[in-house]
Parts: C-alpha cells; structure tokens; sequence
C-alpha cells in the first residue's frame, strides 16, 4: 500500500510516495518530467516515488500539511497519471489511519517481560502489535494507527519487529494522539466498550464530543 504525503512549506511543492518498504542501503534516482524514481541499487525495484510541481496538477494539495488522502476524483486522476507517465500501478488505502480495534487475544512477549503480544481485530482483519502499555488487556476497545498512518508528533508508523516478533501498527495512548488533558502516566486509550469495531476513531471521537 502506497501513503501520501505533501508539505509545500516544510518542503516545497513535491508530494512523497510512501511505499511502506524498507530502506536501501545504495539507492538511485532517475527523473522523468515531474517524477523522480527512486530504486534499489542492483534490483531497480521502486522504494520511493515523488512528484513535483504537484499543486499544479491537484489543487486541493494547496489544503494540505502532512498526509494526503485524496477524494475519488483525485485518485482517479493519480492512478491515470502513474499509468500514463510512468507505466506504472500502485495501490492506495483509503480507509482511516486510526481505527477502532478489540484486542482479542493477549499474551506475554516470549523475550520481554514488559512487552505484550496482541491480536487485535479491526473489523476486516486482524493485526499482531507489540505493546508495552501496562494496562493492555484482552477485552479492550483501542485506538489502533495502522501502517503507514502519520501520528501527530510526526512519526509514520510502519511494520516493525520487536524482540524478534512481527508488529503492525499501533495501540495508542490519548498522549500519543495529542488528544486534550491527556494524562501523563504510561498507558493506552481504552474506550467505552460501545465504540464500534472497524471505524475511524476520529469521527467516533468527534461525535462523542457533539453529544456530551
């Protein structure tokens, strides 16, 4: 799956590809028009992708500070572009960064007495995340920031392995999601057991806020 990224002015006008692959040791860069490719030195497999001038090509890039998920239209108009200039198809997520997940399982990590492995299921898929929270338990409702997402101190989170186990995503904590009067002690953001299973935490938050 590819995120978008766009920061005219952190970085000028240039939206980033972000291929969620591992980095190269000994990368390339070729330029065709507005793209840059960048490839594995040897493989010449794609790990990065950006294009310039890219506000000329997407106006509602103008709004934009941080990740990107385009309207329909604009991705119709992405995937033509990628096809058309560069003979090439990359697939996008649309669904929300942050989900509302259950943890349905929960055991302790076999190499790290304060780590716990969960399996937490997001509606359509189940994800293992590591998580070092002391009050992670099974039966919970979290926030889960998927692969890819953009937190909101800056970090992109991305498939990680922790103590030789696999963990994709994020349990998050009301802190690590900048939320107001977020408590300063170690621990994730447990939700009311109503809060639906698969949907994006930010419009569940929004409407918790609307009806209080």
């Amino acid at each position: 799956m590819t995120s978008l990224f766009y920061n005219k002015e952190g970085i000028g006008d240039v939206l980033i590809f972000h291929l969620l692959k591992e980095n190269a040791d000994e990368v390339k860069t070729e330029r065709k028009g507005d793209w840059a490719l960048i490839l594995k030195e040897g493989t010449e497999e794609l790990i990065g992708l950006n294009l310039f001038n890219a506000s000329q090509k997407f106006e509602a890039l103008e709004q934009v500070k941080g990740k990107w998920t385009p309207s329909q239209a604009d991705l119709e108009k992405l995937t033509a572009l990628l096809k058309e200039e560069l003979g090439i198809e990359l697939s996008f997520d649309q669904r929300p960064d942050f989900l509302i997940g259950y943890v349905e399982e929960l055991t302790p990590h076999p190499d790290a007495d304060k780590l716990k492995v969960c399996q937490v299921n997001l509606g359509d898929q189940t994800l293992q995340i590591v998580c070092g929270a002391p009050n992670v338990e099974a039966g919970q409702k979290v926030v889960v920031a998927r692969v890819g997402a953009l937190m909101p101190g800056g970090l992109v989170i991305k498939d990680a392995e922790l103590r030789g186990v696999a963990s994709s995503g994020m349990i998050c904590s009301a802190r690590e999601l900048a939320l107001p009067n977020a408590p300063q002690k170690k621990g994730i953001y447990v939700l009311p057991d109503e809060a639906p299973v698969g949907e994006g935490f930010w419009s569940y938050q929004d409407q918790l806020l609307t009806t209080k």
